[in-house]
């Protein structure tokens, strides 16, 4: 074994250090999950730059520095985590360092949703479960994944019944709290036939300290579903953010995504949209906004499987300072998936000559009948625009900050949480004008 990987081995092995101290769970399958789990940590190592898929994205800052998860409460101020709640929210899951925190949550009681914590709600709902836990995000080959399922405990879990519209979107916030904790949050998300649903899926943090967060979300969507997730990660500057999402949409489904990457010293963000039956329709829209020594890497794979499948992208990344953007898109049309419809554009703007972007927009075609485009775009601001800016009295700083607002705003506009959305505006505009 060489001493790259002797390494990696060592490292996970003392991340799965508090693992045995879990308390087993009253669901069979939450216990089997997790030894096979770690199972797979045990034989599969940290990625590292020789890996095609994380070529651009150097873990090792991460491997230098030990986590452990945190076992006992930290009883966090009602006070502290006011400024983000959502107020068209009326149901919110709490989880803080990865614990649930029933007494910072809330659950409509006249709503016919279920929205609860995974390991409290296993026995009353231990079908849906069964079905669809870790059955969308597999671990075999998937290190975070698998750490995570290791770590399998609380969770959120969201069960939308069939023909239910939720008119008020699902919080579910993570917060974290303490230096060197390593927090596994889990989301479940079924919309069964006919529903509807907003989910806002949010990671902050109330101290600047080094953490890790790895998260795993799975979202099953049935025929006629409509799921609208928007994820906010605003977590601290020196934190380290890894996350797996994967959504299944079956007949005339309908997912739609907004992803806003904000914080964290290097965060990677891997979304796998797989249309199962025909007519679904998916619409993935990202946004990474960074500076200073930041890395922010996304991976997204829609995976066209039946015919008349539609898709949309649209990801955009602003680099400041010696920041480093990363976005490999792949869209995938599989033989007989005739009649698809798919675009996809990547956009990115740096601030600074020392910013960079690799950007990878894939196609993968085996069916004949289909319509699909993509394109990639890297540069800085348009100097005649800036120029007929300052013509009209704005100084030069001005005018450049806020085309780079403007810039970004399109993919905040595209949220339908209002309160959120211009929480995110104004933390672009802020976060614009600090770049050098």
């Amino acid at each position: 074994m060489s001493a790259t990987r002797s390494f990696a081995a060592s490292y996970l092995e003392n991340l799965l250090l508090g693992q045995p101290r879990l308390p087993a769970s009253p669901l069979a399958r939450l216990n089997t999950l997790r030894a096979e789990a770690v199972d797979r940590v045990g034989v599969l190592t940290v990625p590292t730059i020789r890996d095609e898929e994380w070529r651009f994205t150097d873990l090792s800052p991460l491997t230098r520095l030990s986590f452990q998860p945190v076992r006992t409460p930290v009883r966090v101020n009602p006070a502290d985590v006011e400024r983000f709640h959502i107020g068209e929210a009326n149901s919110r899951l709490v989880f803080v360092d990865g614990i649930h925190a029933p007494e910072l949550s809330m659950v409509a009681g006249d709503s016919a949703l279920v929205v609860a914590n995974l390991c409290a709600a296993g026995a009353a709902h231990a079908a849906v479960i069964e079905r669809h836990l870790a059955r969308h995000v597999e671990f075999n080959d998937n290190v975070f994944a698998a750490l995570n399922t290791a770590f399998l405990h609380d969770g959120a879990l969201v069960v939308v019944p069939r023909e239910v519209s939720a008119a008020a979107p699902v919080h579910l916030l993570f917060i974290a709290t303490q230096k060197g904790a390593a927090s596994y949050p889990r989301c479940l998300v079924v919309a069964e036939s006919g529903s509807a649903v907003t989910i806002v899926e949010d990671y902050v943090t109330l101290q600047q300290e080094t953490y890790f967060t790895n998260a795993v979300t799975e979202i099953a969507l049935a025929d006629r579903a409509r799921v609208d997730h928007i994820r906010v990660q605003r977590d601290g500057g020196q934190a380290f953010h890894i996350a797996n999402c994967k959504v299944s949409l079956a007949h005339a489904s309908r997912y739609q995504s907004v992803s806003v990457a904000l914080g964290a010293r290097i965060s990677r963000y891997d979304l796998n949209v797989l249309q199962a039956a025909e007519g679904a329709e998916c619409a993935i829209d990202g946004l990474a906004l960074i500076g200073e020594r930041q890395l922010a890497d996304t991976h997204t794979c829609i995976d066209h499987a039946k015919p008349h499948g539609i898709s949309r992208q649209l990801h955009k990344c602003i680099a400041g300072g010696a920041a480093h953007a990363v976005f490999n898109g792949k869209i995938v049309v599989r033989p007989g998936a005739q009649r698809t419809d798919s675009s996809q554009s990547s956009r990115n703007l740096l601030l600074t000559p020392k910013a960079h972007v690799d950007t990878k927009p894939q196609l993968e075609i085996s069916a004949d009948d289909v319509k699909c485009a993509h394109g990639a775009t890297v540069g800085q601001l348009d100097t005649e625009a800036v120029f007929y800016l300052t013509s009209r009295g704005l100084s030069d700083a001005a005018a450049r900050n806020l085309l780079t607002y403007a810039f970004g705003a399109e993919i905040i506009d595209r949220i339908s949480v209002a309160s959120l959305k211009h929480w995110l505006e104004r933390a672009v505009l802020e976060q614009t004008t600090q770049q050098p």
